[in-house]
């Protein structure tokens, strides 16, 4: 008797984990897919909206995203402001959803004060249209900066095929949105640092 329950708990838990490795949502696939088919091409961007302190730096600068690296579960997406190569987009599929990871590096390639904040979908969102509220781990390191206003940060990112993609940041009574082309590829950046020895 006991052995056959220890039969039947195992089978059990590899069913539950069979079933973790194969959940997927429609709506984030699609959207995951929307961005990958861009894999390996760059597109220019501008600022539509922002009322952030420091948004300066983002609308002197000459913006640039890429598609640099795909794989069925994590896109890497370097955003190049002017000659600023430190920040990189990390899209990873969780198995409950998509997170979004913002990584910063220095000029010599380790990870910056602030690094790796971001969020994790909640719902199940839309083909072109993905929400990332910001996660424990972002809330702690946002405390730990000193900086507790973006405990209520949400980042959104917009796909639409053939037109743009868009990347927001909002909060309340802030909202920054830089909005890029896809239908007029460019000359692909620099290396994002910190990424030198990755494809």
């Amino acid at each position: 008797m006991v052995k056959q329950l220890a039969v039947s708990f195992a089978l059990a838990a590899s069913s539950c984990q069979l079933f973790a490795q194969t959940v997927s949502v429609p709506a984030q696939d699609q959207f995951f897919d929307n961005i990958a088919r861009y894999c390996g091409q760059a597109f220019e961007g501008r600022v539509t909206e922002a009322n952030f302190t420091g948004v300066e730096t983002f609308t002197e600068n000459r913006l640039v995203m890429h598609v640099r690296h795909c794989s069925d579960d994590r896109l890497e997406i370097p955003f190049h402001v002017g000659n600023d190569h430190s920040r990189t987009w990390i899209l990873t599929k969780t198995g409950s959803g998509i997170q979004l990871k913002h990584d910063h590096r220095t000029k010599e390639g380790v990870p910056d004060n602030a690094t790796m904040y971001g969020g994790h979908t909640v719902d199940a969102g839309w083909p072109h249209a993905q929400s990332f509220p910001a996660d424990d781990f972002s809330k702690h390191d946002f405390i730990r900066r000193r900086q507790p206003q973006s405990l209520w940060n949400t980042w959104h990112m917009y796909i639409y095929p053939g037109e743009f993609f868009a990347y927001r940041l909002t909060r309340e009574g802030r909202e920054l949105r830089v909005d890029f082309d896809l239908t007029k590829p460019v000359d692909l950046p620099p290396t994002p640092w910190g990424y030198e020895d990755t494809n």
